[in-house]
């Protein structure tokens, strides 16, 4: 076996000087939008114990990066997914997908709906735990959702990459403005009712839950669209139909941990599919529908601090930082780079280029780069 993190390390000054050389490129759509470059809550009381962040240079722009959208033609009454790249109806592929908020909470698992996720956001609240947000667009006949949790900042920009619906019960108070960044389903809100509701097989706050038909209601109530917006072209670049993407002078990633402390999860590498099957808390990850799998993993390492002197964490999503992009076995260090403040987070490999990921399901997780040296890549045993 054999730990990636050193490669990735002594490789740091080449990766960043990478990053420093991409371009962004904002997006917009129909929002009252707050800034993270203007003064607010978070940019009044933030301070950091572990890493000084400098969001005003989001706002800077260089040359812009032009990369052509992958052209999605109809055959049989299938398109390709946004979320996954693979062939799914039209309507499904054309409607603006759910991201909801999951508890991780050991009281609320398992999650209901997480396995119909395309993509996954992982990522650590306050008090050493991690909190989910599952972004599905095949979701009609599914009559419990989450348990669904509150809101973070970090999480109103990962919704808005996609352009998803961002469905949540709560927020922190740090996260409520940038919620005018998102067309957003709330717990707390008179939709509340609408949207979600109690169950009796669980305690509060782990008993909140959403089904397909009561977000149907909610998003007709709320007036939001659910055909994406004209100037979305999607989010990542995918393998053609019947390829498969394997990564060259690569590292073996049998078993890979981002190394959050609380639940401990892992992936492990099963070649007879060609997925990552995940683990936590010392046990298989079963959501409603059976173990979670999935066919792409990024660790995407964020810059964090705290607001003021509470346990609230304050995830810099706009940093030109670095990564892993792992597939098939395998794993390569990539940087990363938001467009603009509001559009989609590119990965790049070592020589530059936009990564392509397999087509399948993808899960990131969001980790501090102070907590780097806790990840682990593992190759075959």
């Amino acid at each position: 076996m054999r730990k990636g993190n050193v490669l990735l390390k002594r490789a740091l000054p080449v990766y960043l000087c990478i990053a420093a050389l991409l371009s962004v490129s904002g997006c917009q759509k129909k929002y009252s939008e707050v800034s993270m470059t203007e003064p607010s809550i978070e940019t009044a009381t933030e301070t950091s114990e572990e890493i000084v962040l400098d969001l005003e240079t989001v706002a800077e722009t260089e040359e812009e990066l032009e990369t052509e959208p992958e052209e999605r033609i109809e055959v049989d009454g299938k398109i390709k997914s946004y979320l996954t790249g693979e062939m799914v109806d039209v309507a499904q592929a054309n409607r603006r997908p759910i991201a909801i908020m999951m508890s991780n909470d050991k009281a609320a698992l398992p999650q209901y709906g997480i396995n119909r996720a395309g993509v996954v956001y992982e990522a650590p609240v306050e008090g050493e735990m991690n909190r989910y947000m599952a972004i599905i667009e095949n979701y009609d006949d599914l009559d419990r959702i989450g348990s669904v949790r509150s809101c973070r900042t970090y999480y109103t920009y990962f919704a808005r990459e996609f352009d998803a619906i961002y469905a949540h019960f709560g927020q922190s108070t740090f996260a409520k403005p940038y919620l005018k960044n998102v067309d957003n389903i709330n717990g707390i809100d008179g939709i509340g009712d609408t949207a979600f509701y109690r169950s009796k097989d669980k305690s509060m706050p782990h008993n909140a839950y959403a089904s397909a038909t009561r977000l149907q209601s909610a998003i007709e109530k709320l007036g939001y669209s659910q055909q994406y917006d004209e100037s979305y072209k999607g989010h990542y670049k995918f393998a053609s139909n019947g390829d498969q993407i394997q990564l060259e002078n690569s590292l073996d990633a049998y078993k890979v941990y981002p190394g959050y402390p609380m639940n401990k999860p892992w992936f492990s590498y099963n070649e007879e599919d060609g997925l990552y099957y995940r683990f936590q808390y010392g046990a298989a990850h079963n959501g409603s529908e059976g173990q979670i799998a999935v066919k792409n993993i990024i660790f995407q390492y964020c810059p964090t601090g705290r607001y003021a002197t509470t346990e609230y964490l304050n995830i810099n999503v706009h940093a030109n930082e670095y990564g892993y992009y792992i597939t098939n076995g395998k794993a390569i260090p990539v940087t990363w780079k938001k467009d603009g403040e509001f559009g989609v987070t590119h990965y790049y490999d070592t020589e530059g280029n936009e990564i392509v990921l397999n087509q399948g399901k993808t899960w990131i997780c969001i980790i501090q780069t102070s907590a780097f040296s806790k990840t682990e890549i593992h190759g075959k045993e």
